[in-house]
């Protein structure tokens, strides 16, 4: 397997993460969107959106982080992080949604204006980014997963903006239960952080 990849982008760091929680080797190829390689013709061929993560499994390609998790899941036979049954699957795609959705749009944006000076209304977006951690807060207050009794894509799909959201100058310090998710999260064996960035509250302190 092949995976195409950016090491600051949260999107790529859920197809990582998976992959070492899976303990499945993979050739991790960096691409350089700096130098506009996302936007090359091969690249494109890959992914005509432009956007990493790309799984080149023996040819088979598979683009968007949510997609590969449960290309993943089904491919290596692993109904523990993606339940066959109809009511667990379902619950699994409620947050995969979610991940597309009220994160992209709000943890995610709001990271991307501070490591990347994104064009997002700030306070719509850390607004956004904190009304979906209190519901998610909510719904761990009374289990330690997000869609099943144990971690499954679902986890994987949310963690890493999450873990990110003081770079985009989303304070965690009132989510209890989400840090302590958090931390559970990276407990699990295989675990690979996201690469810290000095923005946004990280930058609080910096001496540079």
């Amino acid at each position: 397997m092949k995976l195409y990849s950016l090491t600051l982008s949260g999107h790529a760091h859920r197809a990582r993460l998976f992959l070492s929680l899976l303990g499945q080797p993979y050739e991790a190829v960096e691409v350089d969107f700096a130098a506009g390689q996302n936007r090359s013709r091969e690249f494109l061929a890959l992914n005509p959106f432009g956007q990493v993560p790309v799984l080149d499994d023996e040819g088979v390609i598979v683009p968007d982080s949510n997609a590969i998790l449960v290309y993943l899941a089904k491919k290596l036979g692993r109904g523990d992080w993606l339940p066959e049954d109809a009511e667990g699957a379902a619950r699994v795609q409620r947050w995969l949604s979610v991940a597309a959705g009220q994160i992209a749009f709000g943890p995610c944006a709001a990271r991307l204006v501070t490591l990347f000076g994104a064009h997002f209304d700030v306070e719509e977006v850390i607004a956004r980014a904190h009304r979906i951690l209190a519901l998610i807060e909510a719904e761990l207050s009374s289990r330690d997963w997000i869609a099943a009794e144990r971690p499954t894509i679902a986890d994987v799909a949310l963690y890493s903006y999450i873990a990110a959201a003081p770079e985009g100058n989303v304070d965690l310090a009132a989510y209890r239960h989400v840090r302590a998710w958090l931390a559970r999260i990276e407990a699990l064996p295989g675990f690979v952080a996201l690469p810290a960035s000095p923005v946004g509250l990280n930058a609080v302190g910096d001496p540079s």
